[in-house]
């Protein structure tokens, strides 16, 4: 199963990179349920051993791009965010204090804190683009106009995977001209 979900994250990840059109210094949210992944119902059986499986495949590739990576911790720390400080303090994001743990934050917000460098909590981000990895609702973490992304595959292991990118709102009216490039 840990070698499936390393596999499927990165398709998953390489696919979103292009299909979002992200560039260094863009911020994607990933949110992640361990258990989903597993074949589990939400919440009940937190890996740790998952959830280092998606770190392994996720993190290298984001650093390669340069995109900055914000990890949606579970509803029980009212889904904050884990994300270097660097980056929070780049965007003007506040930290907030709390440290995640497998049962409340997630075992995947608890591995990236310990992976990366300087790690924070904050409250809210407006992401570029998302991965929502077992119905973890990321939505509220992205910019204001969200297009949904359509990957070759719709799992990471066992949980359902939702992508999405975000575009520029539209304004004007009949006689407005869009740049295509950013559709």
């Amino acid at each position: 199963m840990l070698e499936r979900i390393k596999n499927d994250a990165t398709a998953a990840v390489t696919e979103l990179l292009t299909a979002a059109k992200l560039k260094a210094g863009d911020l994607l949210v990933i949110g992640c349920s361990s258990s989903e992944m597993v074949g589990e119902r939400i919440g009940t059986h937190s890996s740790v051993d998952a959830a280092a499986a998606l770190a392994d495949a996720v993190l290298p590739l984001l650093r390669q791009a340069g995109v900055h990576l914000a990890v949606q911790c579970c509803e029980h720390l009212n889904r904050a965010l884990i994300m270097e400080s660097a980056v929070a303090e780049q965007y003007g994001y506040d930290p907030v204090n709390v440290v995640p743990q497998p049962k409340a934050g997630g075992s995947f917000a608890t591995v990236c804190w310990e992976n990366f460098q300087s790690p924070v909590a904050v409250e809210h981000i407006k992401a570029k683009a998302g991965m929502d990895i077992g119905g973890v609702l990321i939505g509220m973490h992205l910019q204001q106009t969200a297009v949904p992304v359509r990957l070759s595959l719709d799992h990471i292991g066992e949980a359902i995977l939702i992508c999405a990118r975000t575009r520029p709102k539209f304004v004007g009216g009949v006689r407005a001209v869009y740049d295509e490039s950013l559709l």
